[in-house]
């Protein structure tokens, strides 16, 4: 409504002055269909008056009878259309024209829903972004479900919209309700609904399952309903205004845990629509004793995945890796995951248990396994060099057994005749080995100093050691020293028979 002053002021305008209806609406800053019904109730001034002329009013009633049997004729098509017929105007102007003249669907009149306590509530996710976990980015997702009666929410966030934070959802809200309601209502998402055509809907058979466990009724709504779970819908609306502008978190866990008090707080104290003389709160109370009563055990909600272990004992879950013990490379596990922990099972037996990391690229190790794999490799490389000494220099063996009834190191022993066999040869570590056993001394020290004393006395410099390439087939190749006696040639009995020639 406008003033008194200025209706009188806009006949004024129109009647004394013959100022066009545009003027007096840009003058008085009024729109211009104000300006319009205040002359046509003013009497006396026809609306055709008011209305300018315009290129396509010869074309109107061809165009109200086309609209009339195609109602969803596009405007570039009705355009071409009076452009065969005559009309020399613009495209936009005409499809302005277009849109006025197009019948509006009459409409659809919707009946209250009402609900009895405890009977049903409404469950839909919510896309609010996106969130960074270490160097990986999470699409954020809330789970929601509204108590059809009260209105009481439950809000929870994810990382994804998979089926077991979907299931984990609904047994978080029930346990926030401290009950079940007897029927759950839920959008087309596949989720809940694989297939459908009309009324024969092919539900998912993880749900269906669920719902057994709790036993409660899983209903969908009819596709492109959403006044049929408004409650929910709502819900997520009230949520991103009220709950989650301008919030500020670290992190998941401190956002749900901000959404928890919401959730107990601020959305509970509102009126409930269902009895105005109730807060949300005070109506859960009462709806709660006819909620159903959860069953002792709760459902299995982990992540279970089969994964195979490789040459390195890691799985890879969700972009990450986890340690394994060793002895389960080239197997295949399974991965049982929680939002907190991983367990790795091989059959039904467990074999590693870590934390779970929601980042990418990262490895989680257990101190334990890759200290039993370092502590296999030292053991079989010191298995591989004592076969080397035993088939380059047998004797060795003895002198090794004789350190061992002593309890000296055989590890360190083993190194160090290693690298007198790749110094001296096989040959001078087995004349220095078995000195060193003839005087009853085996200790790698003392046949290193038989091999330096052997030097001096046949005035030879010290060997010097030859780099080999870090290739087992080269260190581990054995060369065994042949015979010359073959290839000896005896010149004096050639000569003798020469003479007698």
């Amino acid at each position: 409504m406008i003033p008194k002053e200025t209706e009188a002021n806009i006949l004024r305008l129109y009647e004394a002055e013959k100022w066009r209806v545009g003027t007096i609406a840009k003058q008085l800053g009024i729109h211009r269909d104000t300006v319009k019904r205040v002359l046509a109730q003013a009497g006396g001034v026809e609306v055709s008056k008011l209305q300018r002329q315009s290129m396509v009013d010869p074309y109107i009633p061809f165009i109200n009878s086309t609209l009339e049997k195609y109602p969803r004729l596009r405007a570039s098509r009705l355009h071409q259309m009076v452009k065969e017929r005559g009309y020399t105007g613009g495209e936009d102007h005409f499809r302005h024209m277009v849109a006025q003249l197009r019948p509006k669907p009459s409409a659809e009149a919707f009946l209250r829903l009402r609900t009895l306590p405890g009977e049903q509530a409404q469950v839909d996710w919510a896309h609010f972004g996106r969130i960074t976990v270490g160097n990986a980015v999470h699409m954020l997702t809330a789970f929601v479900m509204v108590l059809s009666w009260s209105r009481r929410i439950f809000c929870r966030f994810y990382l994804n919209m998979r089926m077991e934070n979907f299931l984990r959802g609904h047994v978080c809200a029930f346990d926030a309700f401290g009950g079940i309601p007897r029927i759950l209502l839920y959008d087309n998402l596949k989720s809940v609904v694989l297939e459908r055509d009309g009324a024969a809907i092919r539900l998912n058979p993880k749900i269906l399952d669920f719902a057994a466990h709790y036993r409660f009724e899983v209903r969908p709504v009819a596709v492109a309903r959403g006044n049929e779970k408004g409650r929910v819908e709502r819900a997520i609306r009230y949520a991103r205004d009220s709950f989650f502008g301008g919030r500020e978190y670290v992190d998941l866990d401190d956002l749900n845990l901000q959404a928890q008090a919401w959730c107990t707080g601020l959305s509970s104290q509102r009126p409930c629509p269902e009895d105005r003389t109730l807060t949300v709160g005070q109506a859960l109370e009462v709806e709660r004793p006819r909620l159903l009563r959860p069953p002792p055990n709760p459902y299995n909600t982990h992540e279970r995945v089969e994964v195979t272990v490789g040459k390195t004992p890691y799985v890879r879950f969700e972009g990450n890796d986890y340690s394994v013990p060793h002895t389960r490379v080239r197997r295949s596990l399974t991965v049982v995951a929680s939002l907190t922990e991983v367990r790795l099972l091989d059959g039904l037996t467990v074999v590693a248990e870590h934390r779970r990391c929601f980042s990418t690229g990262d490895v989680i190790e257990e101190k334990a396994h890759i200290a039993a794999l370092v502590a296999q490799k030292q053991q079989a490389r010191r298995h591989r060099g004592m076969d080397r000494l035993r088939r380059a220099v047998p004797v060795t063996e003895q002198l090794l057994c004789r350190l061992a009834e002593r309890g000296d190191n055989i590890g360190s022993a083993v190194s160090m005749l290693l690298r007198l066999l790749d110094r001296h040869g096989a040959s001078e570590l087995t004349q220095a080995v078995d000195e060193a056993l003839e005087h009853d001394n085996p200790h790698p020290q003392a046949v290193r100093l038989i091999l330096d004393r052997r030097l001096r006395e046949r005035n030879l410099p010290p060997p010097v050691a030859v780099e080999l390439p870090d290739d087992p087939r080269v260190r581990d190749l054995v060369v065994k020293p042949q015979t010359l006696s073959d290839y000896d040639y005896d010149y004096t009995s050639t000569e003798d028979d020469n003479d007698e020639s």
